[in-house]
C-alpha cells in the first residue's frame, strides 16, 4: 500500500474492521515513513458467471431469473417452497463449481429439467415446454408419453 501523502510504500496496520454492511474491510493504517495514518478498504472482487444462450448470447447468471421460472412452473402444484430453493442452490453451485465462467444455458436447463421430473411431473412437463420450445402437439405428446413409459 502506497502512502496517499509522502508515496512510501511501507506501512503497518492500525486497526481492522468490517464494514457497517459487511462488504469490505476497512483498515487504518500508518506510514512508516512519515508517520500519517490513512484509511484504505478492500472488497471481494466477485468475477460474474455468465450464461451462453442458445443464440450465443451471453448474459449474467441470475438466480432469481431462475427461481421465477421454476416457481411458474410448479404454480397451483403442492411443490414445497424448501423443494425449489434446494433446486436454486443447487443450481447455483453448479455454476459457481463449474471450471469455465460461462456456462451453457442447456446445462443449466437439462439439471433443472432432471430434478423437477423427480419432484413433481406436472411441473417437470411446464418447465420443458417453455424451456424446449415445442412446435406443436406431436411434440409435446411425445413427451408426455416419455414420461408416463418412465413411470411404469
Amino acid at each position: 500500500m502506497k502512502c496517499p501523502f509522502c508515496g512510501h510504500v511501507k506501512d503497518k496496520v492500525v486497526d481492522s474492521r468490517e464494514t457497517g454492511a459487511g462488504d469490505a474491510i476497512r483498515r487504518r493504517r500508518e506510514c512508516l515513513s512519515c508517520g500519517r495514518r490513512f484509511t484504505s478498504y478492500e472488497r471481494v472482487e466477485e468475477i460474474p458467471y455468465f450464461v451462453v444462450k442458445k443464440d450465443g448470447r451471453r448474459e449474467p447468471f441470475d438466480r432469481q431469473k431462475l427461481m421465477v421460472g421454476l416457481h411458474r412452473a410448479c404454480e397451483k402444484r403442492p411443490v414445497p417452497a424448501k423443494a425449489l430453493a434446494a433446486i436454486g442452490d443447487e443450481i447455483e453451485q453448479m455454476v459457481q463449481d463449474s471450471a469455465e465462467r460461462e456456462i451453457p444455458a442447456r446445462a443449466i436447463g437439462e439439471r433443472v429439467m432432471e430434478r423437477l421430473k423427480d419432484l413433481d411431473k406436472v411441473a417437470y412437463v411446464r418447465f420443458a415446454s417453455v424451456y424446449r420450445q415445442f412446435e406443436d402437439v406431436d411434440e409435446f405428446m411425445s413427451e408426455l408419453r416419455n414420461l408416463v413409459e418412465t413411470r411404469k
